[in-house]
């Protein structure tokens, strides 16, 4: 229970970094929820019910109606329980506009080409991908510097929405160090990312709904073993 008679259930999926940037809001905000862990490969009636457009996670359920899509749900979190904890979309509305201009780069731009550098099936495609990662990681380096002000996080002295969005991404910066020997932000290209990375993934509030990372990186080789297998299967 979120407290005051509300109602919380999230449907998620443990690794998902669109669920955990949810599960963010939730603890920044310091609200109890509860932890509905969803089968993708069997999907649930009450996720197809909820999200009948998209059937995808996360989806929130407040006091039985359903909200879809993890910036809209993150927005609906701070809005909804404005006296709760700490207000993450800043007051003013243009830094406002400019938080969800940043939030959306990070979801178009940033982790659509890290993926494709990552799980892309050709070289070429790969190569592609990871150069758009490069110059994504930049630009995002040069938003830090100017949305922190030379402080702490993205929301200035203490986490702000687009902490939170990117926040999402920190458990799979270091699970793709493991997996791929690629880390997202690193000391040399975006210093000031890399140790943003380490502080908000050391904050309390983080570290209560944020998975373990081994236990991400053991998901993802489960993951990549089981697309691999119809192709061992149909060569000779």
């Amino acid at each position: 229970m979120a407290g005051g008679g509300d109602e919380l259930k999230l449907l998620g999926m443990f690794a998902s970094p669109f669920v955990m940037r949810a599960k963010l809001a939730l603890s920044f905000k310091g609200l109890s929820f509860e932890d509905v862990e969803e089968d993708l490969a069997n999907k649930s009636k009450l996720l197809l019910e909820s999200n009948p457009t998209e059937k995808k996670v996360p989806v929130l359920i407040h006091n039985g109606k359903p909200v879809c899509d993890s910036r809209v749900i993150v927005q609906y979190i701070d809005e909804a329980f404005s006296g709760n904890g700490t207000c993450l979309l800043p007051a003013d509305p243009y830094e406002r506009a400019v938080a969800r201009f940043w939030a959306a780069y990070v979801d178009d731009k940033l982790l659509a080409s890290w993926l494709q550098a990552a799980r892309g099936k050709m070289e070429e495609e790969k190569a592609e991908g990871l150069k758009q990662t490069l110059v994504a990681v930049e630009t995002m380096e040069a938003a830090f510097k100017t949305c922190s002000q030379g402080k702490p996080f993205f929301g200035g002295d203490r986490v702000g929405y687009l902490d939170v969005t990117l926040g999402g991404l920190v458990v799979w910066v270091h699970a793709g160090a493991a997996l791929y020997g690629m880390r997202l932000f690193d000391d040399a290209k975006s210093p000031l990312l890399a140790a943003w990375v380490e502080r908000f993934g050391a904050l309390d509030a983080a570290k209560a709904v944020l998975p373990a990372v081994d236990r991400v990186v053991e998901f993802a080789k489960m993951r990549q073993a089981h697309a691999a297998a119809p192709a061992r299967a149909g060569g000779n």
